[in-house]
């Protein structure tokens, strides 16, 4: 626990499931208030709500498409209005789409980077704007990916994104440094949510992303959360502009990891 955390006010997107819900229940063990933006699951987001209350937090859920400003800006009102201010944005919606890259429709294409990317910006920006406006030493989490330094075939438009977000936190922490606003991002590895579930279902994919792991195991989301948690507290308050990695060494090479080669 975290206790300069307490009371504090985070906004988290693509809060109903997953990676997001581990995040708003881990703010609600620090006693912490969570604006928990969902786009079309409503039942997940208020049910993300009341385990935040359950915790010791406070929570409200807002419908908002995180891929345009006004999106944003009511995540940004429904903090300020329910709770009076906001300390902590994380920027965690996100979406992916299989294609080979020859048979990618841009449409497809414009998908993925408008959620992954253009969300991203636009969420760090509305943060940006408010902490400036307030004089306040805020700060953003990205959630990133692995995917952001190990390419992903037949997921061009994902790994583009992801990229772009590692570059964008890098260089937003350094813009905004001198203001004490720290930018991070974390970048989790292959993690046993929603999203991963039907693959690791099937025994054989099970293994074989195990495989690519050097710790030998499937992540948690809550320890993503763990790694949030951390970002958003005052003991990390000399890191900024990092992706802290939570996959379980995938970002190490680990077709070497017996030594081959």
């Amino acid at each position: 626990m975290y206790t300069d955390l307490k009371n504090k006010i985070a906004v988290i997107t693509g809060g109903s499931k997953g990676i997001g819900n581990a995040i708003a229940n881990r703010f609600g063990q620090e006693h912490m208030s969570v604006v928990i933006n969902y786009n079309s699951d409503e039942a997940g987001a208020q049910k993300v709500a009341e385990e935040v209350a359950d915790n010791g937090g406070q929570a409200t859920i807002v419908k908002a498409d995180v891929s345009t400003e006004n999106g944003n800006q009511e995540l940004l009102r429904a903090a300020l209005d329910k709770f009076g201010d906001l300390d902590v944005w994380v920027n965690n919606a996100g979406m992916e789409i299989k294609s080979p890259t020859h048979k990618l429709s841009l449409e497809d294409w414009n998908k993925v980077i408008s959620i992954n990317e253009t969300g991203v910006f636009l969420g760090a920006k509305t943060a940006l704007n408010y902490f400036k406006g307030k004089n306040k030493k805020g700060n953003i989490i990205n959630v990133s990916s692995v995917h952001e330094q190990i390419p992903w075939p037949t997921f061009a438009s994902y790994a583009a994104a992801k990229g772009g977000v590692k570059l964008f936190t890098q260089t937003i922490a350094m813009e905004y440094a001198k203001e004490g606003i720290r930018v991070n991002a974390i970048g989790p590895g292959a993690i046993n949510t929603p999203i991963n579930a039907k693959k690791f279902a099937d025994k054989a994919q099970l293994d074989q992303t195990v495989s690519m792991v050097p710790m030998n195991r499937i992540g948690k989301p809550e320890e993503v959360a763990a790694g949030a948690a951390w970002l958003a507290s005052d003991e990390s308050s000399y890191v900024t502009g990092i992706t802290l990695f939570i996959d379980g060494g995938m970002t190490l090479y680990p077709a070497f990891k017996d030594g081959q080669g």
